[in-house]
């Protein structure tokens, strides 16, 4: 079974992923949440949400995904304890001193590796495995053949990225808004000064102009059935901050893509589909042979 996991920014959005085919959610709340600037939810709307995917058979995981400190490990915990007692299904963690008290205290709370711990390599991932965590978001950094390999020599479920935003820097790592504006990416406060046009200057002479650290999104639907023989665990669509018509879009499409693959019908790419996915936003997309 391949789980396909959808981004949920609010209760619209929630409807959308689970109503278009997400085999599981992720959600943000108020505070320690990696997209501090989505609608995110209150805990009184994470319980409402938590029951509404219980009753449809979806998992909703919660990310408190960012850099705690000290004087708010406390609150942290809280917030965990809250959303274990309304029923979710896992939290997704940065921070390894939380992810270490969360696994300490809540035993049967499955805890997930953010991609912002930028797990890259197989030691990485044996490293979380040996502490007690249940699956890891690699790097979106890493090929095919670095996923295989990770996938085949742990225990630990392996989640990766298939669709949306991607930074120009390594997951977890980019200093670029802190340095700029005081707005830290690991504080859920990324300013996104990477989509910013900028001017290439060498040898004190502009060379080139544009927006030159701007990367495209991510499309991996060429890519799912070899992700799949990979022993990739579960599919990540980026976009907590988007609309809710963008999720339904991507979702449904991933979701029937999920479901070709794993049949034993012919892997083939609907056009229309792929113009779906630039109609509902398009920053150019990450698979050129794809588009063409």
């Amino acid at each position: 079974m391949v789980e396909l996991l959808s981004p949920v920014g609010d209760l619209n959005c929630l409807k959308a992923a689970v109503q278009n085919g997400a085999d599981s959610i992720y959600l943000g709340l108020d505070t320690f949440s990696a997209r501090a600037f989505a609608k995110n939810f209150s805990l009184n709307n994470l319980e409402k949400a938590i029951e509404y995917c219980k009753l449809r058979g979806v998992k909703t995981y919660l990310t408190l995904n960012t850099l705690i400190k000290n004087s708010e490990f406390n609150d942290a915990l809280e917030l965990a304890k809250s959303a274990y007692e309304y029923g979710i299904d896992g939290i997704i963690v940065q921070d390894l001193g939380l992810a270490l008290a969360l696994i300490k205290n809540f035993k049967d709370l499955p805890i997930h590796g953010s991609t912002q711990m930028t797990v890259h390599n197989l030691n990485g991932a044996l490293e979380l495995e040996k502490l007690g965590f249940k699956r890891v978001v690699l790097s979106r950094e890493l090929t095919i053949n670095d996923i295989d390999y990770i996938c085949k020599n742990t225990n630990l479920e392996i989640e990766t990225f298939v669709h949306g935003a991607l930074c120009i820097s390594y997951s977890g790592q980019c200093l670029f808004s802190s340095m700029l504006g005081s707005r830290s990416g690991n504080r859920g406060k990324c300013a996104a000064p990477c989509r910013l046009p900028f001017d290439l200057i060498e040898n004190d002479k502009k060379i080139e102009s544009g927006y030159l650290l701007n990367t495209r999104d991510l499309c991996a639907l060429e890519y799912i059935p070899k992700l799949i023989q990979a022993g990739v665990k579960c599919f990540k669509i980026e976009g907590r901050m988007k609309s809710s018509e963008y999720v339904a879009t991507v979702t449904r499409i991933y979701r029937k893509y999920i479901d070709l693959a794993m049949s034993k019908n012919e892997y083939k790419i609907d056009k229309q589909d792929l113009k779906e996915l630039l109609q509902i936003f398009n920053r150019g997309m990450s698979s050129p042979r794809t588009f063409t």
